[in-house]
């Protein structure tokens, strides 16, 4: 890897060190105390397939690691994905009173017109 030529560069990739220390740590843990099991679908994993079962932190907290991982589930690479589409989803809702305007233009409206000129001749 390049050396960091910058304290931006070496922002991230000091970030990265800790995020990898991190998840290597809660994860093993993770993978000591739960079953290989994805607790959304359901499948079983082995040592072959392990690297698809992901730790899910439940309150979106990933500085929130109890010992015990109360905090945590183990979720298939699928099911971890759709967990977070959900909240992806919920984030992008609008307050009540405060919804964006539905669009107005219509690509199709010219197309009536378009079609009885050409029956015509």
């Amino acid at each position: 890897m390049a050396q960091p030529n910058n304290r931006l560069d070496q922002v991230v990739l000091e970030a990265r060190r800790n995020a990898e220390k991190r998840e290597a740590g809660y994860r093993a843990q993770a993978l000591k105390i739960f079953p290989w099991v994805c607790g959304g679908c359901a499948r079983t994993f082995t040592h072959a397939n392990l690297q698809l079962l992901e730790v899910h932190h439940k309150n979106s907290n990933h500085e929130d690691n109890p010992p015990d991982g109360g905090n945590w589930e183990l979720l298939c690479t699928y099911c971890h994905e759709h967990e977070h589409s959900k909240l992806k989803d919920m984030a992008g809702r609008t307050a009540v009173g405060n919804e964006a305007t539905a669009s107005t233009h219509n690509p199709f409206a010219e197309l009536k017109a378009l079609m009885e000129s050409r029956k015509r001749g």
